[in-house]
């Protein structure tokens, strides 16, 4: 690495980090990168999120690719932020740190029975399809022929189209094997979205909505009364593409005679849980309450209950109202909105963003929440990188083990920080380089030609290690 080189630690391998990478190369000023990975694989959503059988969206990976072959970038995976590197160690071996670390939880309903046998959230569910090794062990009760997801994004269409999707299909797709095994031995064959708002409201982007009017053997469900719209929300969506064509999809469903086969998803608008019900320690429903929409004076429609109420039955059911971030040791966190504090991208000490840290920086749903598609974190982390950009040019630089750092600070010799490999080295963690992700990267696609699947996953991490070896 060059004494010269602004030396940048980025805390997350996923999209955001990636493009924050991306955006620091194409600077043209030079820099090192210092890429650190909770687990031992990247790509973060992309690996860990995406649905299996959206494979055209993993395609991103091959640009991450591309930057972690750079000579400029390193990459240590299976490295944990506060507890194999502490933040105070990170600024004393770097000029500028930048914090991608996602939303790693979820957001809770809050509601009575939420913790019942069968209760689950999307996140977890999310997981374990996708073979992440936190997720692994964990356990879902697919012998009920209901299930209710709770929610009105992305995430609760994926959630709800594997449920109900082919296995033979799926068994194409890089899908965990274990999962797979789960879906295969499945008897659910309904699912009910549930949304609090409505259909105007709803967030599904229109090619996941209108993808089950496409797959073999399901029928998609929406009661026709619940799209009638009010006068707000028909103006809302006048200039919105998205929400025209998804009342377009819905309206569609509403109408078209049921399709073939015994699977269905039904969506429910305008309708709050207020209960999961349970009967012997397990779900057994969901008591709901009608809604009417209500105009706010910034134009949000808030829901309202109407006192209506019922009990929809399930034997399972996954809440998808959410994600949110969980604290790093040391670094900022603002409990509220469950993200890193910012002022558009600069750490701030605390949530009301007066005071910055100098030299550290948020990308990512770690900066504005979670929201948006897997391409909206670019102008995100380029946004960040510009300011990172003016910061350098001012002399601002992370603060250093002896209390200096912010503006006019100099940056310590390369012997007095130390490298991070050293550091890890003497710890005895056993870290993922490049070239470590590359054997288990070929190995995973190895197993997954040998079946005719684009890679067959290593679910455990004692698995990745085994086969990625460490250059510790």
């Amino acid at each position: 690495m060059n004494t010269s080189d602004t030396r940048v630690a980025i805390a997350g391998a996923g999209p955001a980090g990636f493009f924050a990478a991306e955006a620091l190369l194409k600077g043209g000023d030079p820099v090192a990168i210092d890429l650190i990975n909770r687990l031992p694989a990247p790509y973060g959503l992309v690996r860990d999120g995406v649905a299996p059988d959206h494979q055209a969206i993993k395609s991103v990976a091959r640009v991450y690719a591309r930057i972690l072959a750079r000579d400029e970038v390193r990459y240590f995976g299976n490295v944990t932020l506060g507890e194999d590197v502490s933040v105070d160690e990170l600024r004393a071996r770097y000029d500028q740190i930048v914090y991608a670390v996602g939303a790693q939880t979820d957001r809770r309903l809050r509601i009575p029975g939420e913790d019942l046998h069968g209760s689950h959230a999307a996140f977890d569910f999310v997981g374990w399809y996708n073979g992440h090794p936190d997720f692994r062990r964990t356990r879902f009760d697919l012998g009920c022929e209901h299930v209710v997801v709770i929610g009105n994004g992305n995430v609760a269409i994926d959630v709800a189209r594997i449920l109900l999707h082919s296995p033979d299909t799926l068994a194409t797709t890089d899908i965990a094997d274990h999962a797979l095994a789960g879906l295969r031995a499945s008897r659910v064959r309904r699912v009910t979205v549930l949304g609090r708002r409505g259909p105007a409201q709803a967030s599904f982007t229109n090619p996941e909505l209108r993808e089950f009017g496409r797959l073999e053997g399901i029928s998609a469900e929406v009661d026709g009364r619940e799209l009638e719209l009010d006068a707000v929300s028909e103006a809302a969506i006048e200039d919105d593409a998205v929400k025209t064509r998804n009342m377009a999809t819905l309206r569609g469903y509403a109408e078209s005679a049921p399709g073939e086969g015994d699977r269905v998803v039904r969506f429910r608008f305008l309708a709050s849980p207020l209960e999961i019900v349970g009967e012997g320690g397990r779900v057994a429903g969901v008591r709901i309450e009608r809604n009417r929409l209500v105009a706010q004076d910034d134009g949000y429609m808030r829901a309202v209950g109407t006192g209506e109420t019922e009990v929809v039955p399930c034997g399972m059911v996954i809440r998808s109202v959410g994600y949110r971030g969980k604290p790093l040791p040391g670094v900022p966190f603002d409990e509220r909105r469950g993200i890193v504090p910012n002022e558009g991208g600069r750490v701030a000490a605390a949530a009301d963003g007066v005071e910055v840290v100098p030299g550290e920086y948020v990308v990512g749903w770690a900066k504005r929440g979670p929201s948006g598609v897997i391409g909206t974190n670019k102008a995100d982390a380029a946004a960040t990188v510009a300011l990172m950009r003016e910061d350098l040019e001012a002399g601002i630089v992370a603060a250093w083990r002896d209390g200096r750092g912010g503006a006019g600070a100099s940056r310590a010799a390369d012997d007095a920080r130390g490298d991070l490999a050293d550091l890890l080295r003497e710890r005895g963690v056993p870290w993922v380089d490049h070239e470590g992700w590359k054997r288990l990267d070929d190995h995973e696609t190895a197993r997954g030609r040998a079946e005719g699947r684009p890679r067959v996953k290593f679910c455990t991490v004692a698995e990745m290690l085994e086969v990625a070896g460490s250059p510790g």
